[in-house]
């Protein structure tokens, strides 16, 4: 059984960081793109940033460029995602998801139904 579980989020103030940890077993986790999503109160779910399976390529949201950072260690089956100078529209619960098909090289897996496994989400709140 797959599960993908979500951990580190919270409440923290505008400018301040947080790293988020994203935990999958039950799949071979080295050949899954890992993939960051967010959703906000009263909006759609939106792609935050993702990573190929080896690590090499990442991609970003424009609105989380240069302030996040994606990362994974296989060895420990676990992607991260560390957010620097928070701002309050980044109030959002961020969702962890494994992609293990197809997905357009230079930009990337951006869509969620690319993803074929789904955590249940963690809350970052970002207070102005």
């Amino acid at each position: 059984q797959v599960r993908v579980v979500e951990s580190g989020g919270g409440l923290v103030q505008a400018g301040g960081s947080l790293r988020l940890s994203c935990a999958a077993s039950g799949l071979t986790f080295s050949t899954y793109a890992m993939g960051w999503f967010r959703q906000a109160p009263g909006k759609e779910r939106e792609f935050v940033a993702a990573i190929s399976w080896s690590g090499i390529s990442t991609y970003y949201a424009n609105s989380v460029k240069g302030r996040f950072t994606i990362s994974r260690d296989n060895a420990k089956n676990t992607v991260y995602l560390q957010m620097n100078s928070l701002k309050p529209e980044d109030t959002a619960v961020y969702y962890c998801a494994a992609a293990t098909g197809g997905y357009p090289v230079v930009s990337g897996p951006r869509t969620s139904r690319l993803y074929d496994y789904w955590g249940q989400g963690t809350q970052v709140t970002v207070s102005s």
